[in-house]
């Protein structure tokens, strides 16, 4: 079925390989960006560009109902060298700053505006990561991990995930819960580079395991 979508965070890692994806399928797809010098980029992409301010109400509001879309996709997360500046493992709470706010009040503006204008149904991005408890092996819904398991400083970071999980299924819609990103743009490089120089702390002598997802899948995913 052909569909209007709105993409919230077009120009971002994920949204970049997910708006083609959805052309390429035949829908019509607006995609957003906080900087009017991507705009031509989203249109080569083959997305309707808007200028939106994911944490103002009145900037979402207007962008969604101005693309009268059937489907909202949340890709928000501002933790692109330019909003965040480089990683920074030992000091999340700052680096993670932004992205915090936009799985929070972002999350909840999007679902005002999806309220307001009739949309049922509405994607967003999670991480698979950290919500399982690694004490439990094979884990369900019913074993979360318990916040006292983490660091409070990694806890400021999983609640907001935690947030955007809850408001969204709630409203009706899916929290997709990928694997770290991977491929050009999604940040492998970066981690690997802080590992050598020791400012990415390995855990238990580095026997753990971390999940990845390729870029072009986890869009491919989200696209179904």
């Amino acid at each position: 079925m052909v569909m209007r979508v709105f993409v919230a965070g077009g120009t971002g890692a994920m949204g970049r390989r997910l708006v083609p994806q959805l052309v390429a399928r035949g829908h019509q797809v607006t995609a957003t960006t906080t900087s009017a010098a991507k705009l031509g980029m989203l249109k080569q992409l083959g997305a309707e560009g808007v200028v939106m301010d994911g944490l103002d109400a009145m900037s979402v509001g207007e962008a969604v109902a101005a693309a009268r879309p059937d489907a909202i996709v949340h890709q928000m997360t501002g933790l692109s060298l330019a909003h965040a500046g480089k990683p920074d493992f030992r000091h999340p709470e700052r680096f993670g700053a932004l992205a915090n706010r936009l799985r929070t009040e972002g999350t909840d503006h999007l679902l005002a505006a999806a309220e307001a204008t009739g949309v049922s149904h509405v994607v967003a991005q999670s991480l698979a990561n950290w919500p399982a408890n690694r004490e439990a092996g094979l884990v369900t819904e019913e074993e979360p991990l318990p916040p006292e398991q983490l660091p409070a400083k990694f806890r400021i970071m999983v609640e907001p995930i935690h947030h955007i999980e809850d408001v969204v299924v709630k409203a009706g819609g899916a929290a997709l819960r990928y694997g770290g990103f991977y491929g050009p743009g999604g940040g492998i490089e970066d981690q690997i580079e802080l590992v050598r120089k020791r400012r990415l702390p390995i855990i238990g002598g580095g026997a753990g395991y971390f999940s990845w997802v390729h870029l072009d899948d986890a869009a491919s995913a989200t696209g179904l």
